[in-house]
């Protein structure tokens, strides 16, 4: 089954050329990642209060088209197992008028103990094994 989250782009995250700006994406996949935790029992915020923090490695974003002011859109979220102790999301932004592919992203993260040390707590294993 496929997670999307829903969005609508408001005015002030768009710059002077009238089209989102490259950095309010981030927040959009983020958000999205944020949700699709929480749909599977994993609270982002008390994961942090019990040291463990969800970090991110990389990211990689293709732009395709731009989003404009008022554009409905969702964003696709696909959980990837990368090794023992990172994961990924591949996640896509579409517009919701024509199904047209805004942007493609693909985001490795891993998660590290309060001494910074990576490791996979065992909610994380679980989304990972059962989404994949």
């Amino acid at each position: 089954m496929t997670f999307k989250v829903d969005f609508k782009v408001r005015d002030y995250e768009c710059d002077l050329q009238g089209i989102v700006n490259n950095s309010v994406y981030f927040n959009y996949l983020e958000h999205a990642r944020h949700e699709f935790l929480y749909a599977h029992g994993i609270d982002f915020a008390q994961l942090a209060k019990d040291k463990i923090n969800l970090v991110v490695m990389r990211s990689e974003m293709d732009y395709k088209h731009s989003l404009l002011p008022g554009d409905e859109f969702y964003v696709v979220v696909e959980p990837q197992r990368i090794s023992r102790l990172k994961f990924a999301f591949k996640q896509t932004v579409i517009r919701k008028n024509d199904e047209k592919v805004m942007l493609n992203a693909l985001v490795i993260g891993t998660s590290v103990n309060e001494k910074g040390r990576p490791f996979l707590p065992e909610q994380i294993d679980n989304v990972f094994k059962t989404t994949t």
